[in-house]
């Protein structure tokens, strides 16, 4: 096709990357830009227990009715529509609560696009009491019901939209079943809400940026409503004896407010240590029999966080059996907000759902894979069943093999956490694989198996892998996979390159002792070209670099919450305890399984997927 006539079919200006000639149909019946956006700010919606929220609502000028999608966050309504340019993470004026979407590409379209403030957000009445709690997932509920039956510019037809806090509540309260939902597109997803906020058990201060992101009038921690005051007084006492949380200032101003008004979202955080009732609702892991309708979920392949591995437990649940897929999409270039990138995505999805337009979208392999450094293809399930999964050893000298030592009763490794409250080093192991000679793909799920001692009762683990290009220059593959020593591996539940763990029990580790510690490391889609190479990184502690900012403070920057004590960490990595990483080595695929470009006349748009990697 030439780019004139899909421009004229269409209405876009480009195709997408993520588009393919084979599966993409009816173009012309896709919904065009023909209409104007008209705008209603502070619309009331009366919730079931007579709370009044507020909500803005655009809609198409020339039509009554039209199908409606929600975006909904804590994060507030009016600066959704702020536009100033799509700015990346490095701009000063970055703010990552602007993650409601294009509201006004869909109202062009033919769809009406509502954007409430939550219950005690903004203007709305009530207590604000944290993300994603039960509360916000009825009122969501009671909002999509209102949208479908009361809304002056409704058709009926509902659907909930956005990135990232927009996505992840999505399927939390669609699992309520309100019945004017029509499907669901969580852009950014997440179904396990503890490890989500303490990855592999370990706390990390990434969570303090919502007190900057939510703009509540009228904040009150969750925990308050599970006991009485004396006990959350007591709890509030309890949890600062923990040496790591007591030396902190920033956490002590958390602590000595009452009533608890102050952070109240990251106060309940700290809380909650262990998994437990006040993460249990927020998490979807336990709610996927009650999802029923379509679901696209989407991800991207995570360098930091837990953001990919979830996507991937849900394709797999056998619990879900309403339709789903899950597109990988994009890869490390970074975000841009006002988010834009799955516009043409999500259209595809919403006119096939809202507006019965065969656009060819469910007629695709479930799983749409932006391989790094190829392009885009289709798979049918996951992990890929010609995986072979290959362990690539560490070694002394610092290196990584991909056969086992020789010898054993090698001298460990080691190295010593000191914590940050007497000195700014951090102490970590380096391991160096070879260089590819070939082309070379991992794509699926990763673990590292390490024999360690220490000489405490507990500590973090803190493990990233990175490339290392020709030139030398360090890129992050799967930068974050984390452990906390004392929760136990649950063998029955883990799966290879899954783990499982049981984070609801604290079980102190015997100091001196060596012990097997399997920590799952962020799943990875990525072709090596020949020159480069794996690099593995072990640390106790490690300052979060993927947000940066002028509008970030101190505990935003410091990541993993560390030992307050200094600790002595030895690896062991010889022919008795064969230390290694699981890699999940793809020995060839079909070509069929690439995407193939619409626009066959211009260089740069679409992927033709050349370049074999057997």
């Amino acid at each position: 096709m030439k780019l004139e006539e899909f421009k004229n079919l269409t209405g876009l200006e480009k195709a997408p990357v993520y588009w393919d000639r084979r599966y993409t149909k009816n173009l012309d019946k896709l919904s065009k830009p023909i209409y104007t956006v008209a705008k209603e700010e502070d619309v009331l919606i009366i919730l079931r227990d007579g709370c009044k929220i507020y909500c803005d609502i655009y809609h198409p000028a020339e039509i009554e009715k039209a199908p409606v999608l929600i975006a909904w966050s804590a994060y507030g309504k009016e600066m959704q529509a702020m536009r100033h340019g799509s700015l990346p993470g490095s701009s000063n004026y970055f703010d990552h609560s602007l993650e409601a979407g294009d509201m006004d590409y869909f109202v062009e379209r033919g769809y009406t696009f509502i954007i409430p403030d939550p219950r005690g957000i903004g203007k709305s009445e009530g207590e604000f009491l944290g993300i994603y709690n039960p509360q916000e997932q009825e009122d969501l509920y009671d909002t999509i019901e209102w949208a479908g039956t009361e809304c002056l510019w409704s058709n009926g037809k509902v659907a909930l939209s956005g990135y990232s806090y927009f996505g992840i509540i999505q399927p939390l309260t669609a699992a309520l079943q309100p019945p004017h939902l029509v499907c669901i597109m969580p852009l950014s997803y997440t179904d396990d809400y503890y490890q989500h906020g303490y990855y592999g058990g370990v706390g990390c201060t990434y969570m303090n940026m919502y007190w900057e992101l939510c703009p509540s009038n009228n904040p009150v921690p969750w925990t308050t409503k599970m006991m009485s005051e004396e006990e959350m007084k007591q709890l509030m006492k309890d949890v600062q004896k923990d040496p790591d949380i007591g030396i902190n200032t920033y956490f002590a101003k958390m602590f000595n407010v009452w009533p608890p008004k102050y952070h109240t979202f990251y106060l309940d955080y700290l809380l909650h240590p262990q998994e437990d009732d006040f993460w249990k609702p927020r998490s979807m892991k336990y709610k996927y029999g009650k999802l029923k309708v379509p679901t696209y979920f989407k991800c991207g392949w995570a360098p930091s966080g837990r953001w990919s591995a979830p996507v991937f437990n849900a394709m797999n649940s056998d619990e879900l059996t309403s339709y789903k897929r899950c597109g990988v999409m994009e890869g490390y270039n970074g975000m841009e907000l006002p988010y834009r990138f799955m516009n043409e995505e999500m259209l595809r999805w919403y006119d096939h759902w809202m507006k019965d337009i065969d656009t060819g979208i469910t007629e695709e392999p479930p799983f749409k894979l932006n391989i790094l450094g190829r392009g885009y293809r289709y798979e049918h399930e996951y992990p890929l069943e010609r995986t072979e999964f290959k362990k690539l050893y560490l070694h002394t000298f610092e290196e990584l093999r991909w056969e086992p030592a020789a010898e054993g009763n090698l001298p460990p490794d080691s190295f010593t956490h000191r914590p940050p409250h007497i000195t700014t080093n951090v102490e970590s192991l380096v391991y160096t694989s070879n260089r590819f000679t070939k082309p070379t793909e991992f794509t699926g799920p990763i673990e590292l198996h390490l024999f360690v001692s220490i000489d405490s009762d507990n500590a973090n683990f803190i493990v990233k892998l990175w490339q290392i290009t020709q030139g030398g220059t360090r890129m992050p593959l799967c930068r974050t996979g984390m452990l906390k020593a004392c929760y136990k591996l649950d063998k029955e539940k883990s799966q290879i390159g899954r783990p499982v763990h049981d984070y609801s029990e604290v079980t102190p580790v015997i100091p001196g002792e060596i012990n097997e510690y399997v920590i799952e490391i962020n799943p990875i889609g990525m072709v090596f070209d020949p020159g480069t190479c794996i690099q593995l990184e072990i640390k106790a502690m490690d300052n979060y670099e993927a947000q940066t900012g002028a509008w970030q403070a101190k505990m935003d920057h410091l990541g993993p919450i560390p030992s307050a004590s200094t600790i002595n960490y030895k690896i062991y990595r010889d022919k008795d305890y064969q230390s290694h990483i699981l890699m999940p080595y793809i020995p060839e695929t079909n070509g069929e399984l690439w995407l193939q470009p619409i626009i066959t006349n211009d260089i740069g748009i679409g992927s033709s997927g050349k370049g074999s990697t057997h």
